[in-house]
């Protein structure tokens, strides 16, 4: 259950001045969305000095009421900075694309084909302007809330495009609210899933679908969600460990003490990213501090 339907603000912390001078954006156009998209890239510190060289790749997706700047106007790139600059983390690149309210699908009125953008042009765009390895060992997706569901729905849906999967505070829910909470929920998630919510879309599209499916044995996966989550997506975290947990397919997933917040999310960053970069097999990789 719902227990509020505020919008998910955007994460606004302190930008380290050198977070700016290693970012790359811009935007590109698209025929599956009507108007383009922007991204923003973080590169590590041997990018611009070494352009031969091919790099790993996380794409890290923001929740509602973010946009591609996440990783800089949260305080996120603080850190991966501080990884690399103590050799905690390897060396990638991680890039944010813009979404909006897209919650990352083909809306049902086909005119925003944001699934079909991601995977079909904007990884094979940005793997070649970033320097990416091009390979499912290579790539990692990452998010929060509504990024969270995307980056579940994205890794179950093409196990064969990524190894790795870390997640805060996923979106989850296996089945609407009824009554007054479902009619609140048509301003809160846009139109993505119909005007009125479809709820037979709602669940062909659910993160659920595919994790009950998709073949995922080898995929690194890795959950966290505050057991006070103000949007109830704990109790699709747990449905989602359970639901893992039956199939035997290994994975990582916590109940951490905390709200939906900017609090939790920077309690929990590094364990993430520290998750991640194991799983990409990255040099240099130790345990969180």
């Amino acid at each position: 259950m719902i227990r509020g339907l505020r919008l998910l603000w955007p994460l606004i912390l302190t930008v380290a001045a050198s977070g700016a001078e290693r970012t790359d954006c811009g935007s590109i156009k698209t025929k599956l969305l009507p108007y383009p998209i922007g991204y923003c890239a973080v590169l590590p510190p041997g990018f611009a000095a070494h352009p031969e060289k091919k790099y790993p790749v996380v794409y890290f997706l923001h929740g509602l009421g973010g946009d591609q700047t996440f990783m800089v106007s949260s305080g996120a790139w603080n850190v991966v900075a501080d990884g690399w600059e103590r050799k905690h983390l390897g060396e990638f690149v991680v890039i944010t694309p813009q979404a909006g309210r897209s919650f990352y699908i083909n809306s049902k009125d086909g005119r925003a084909r944001y699934d079909d953008f991601f995977i079909r042009e904007f990884i094979p765009q940005m793997e070649k302007r970033f320097h990416g390895l091009g390979t499912r060992k290579g790539r990692a997706i990452a998010g929060v809330s509504m990024g969270g569901y995307g980056a579940l729905r994205f890794a179950f849906k093409y196990p064969q495009m990524f190894s790795v999967v870390a997640v805060h505070m996923p979106a989850l829910l296996e089945d609407l609210p009824r009554g007054s909470a479902n009619a609140g929920l048509n301003g809160f998630l846009g139109g993505a899933f119909g005007t009125p919510i479809d709820e037979a879309f709602w669940k062909a599209n659910s993160p659920f679908v595919f994790a009950r499916t998709a073949g995922l044995q080898g995929m690194k996966i890795y959950a966290d969600c505050g057991d006070r989550d103000d949007f109830g997506f704990d109790a699709g975290t747990r449905e989602l460990d359970k639901l893992l947990t039956a199939r035997k397919v290994a994975h990582t997933i916590h109940i951490y003490p905390g709200s939906h917040s900017v609090e939790y999310v920077s309690q929990h960053l590094e364990e993430s990213m520290t998750f991640i970069a194991k799983g990409l097999g990255l040099v240099g990789v130790t345990k969180v501090r």
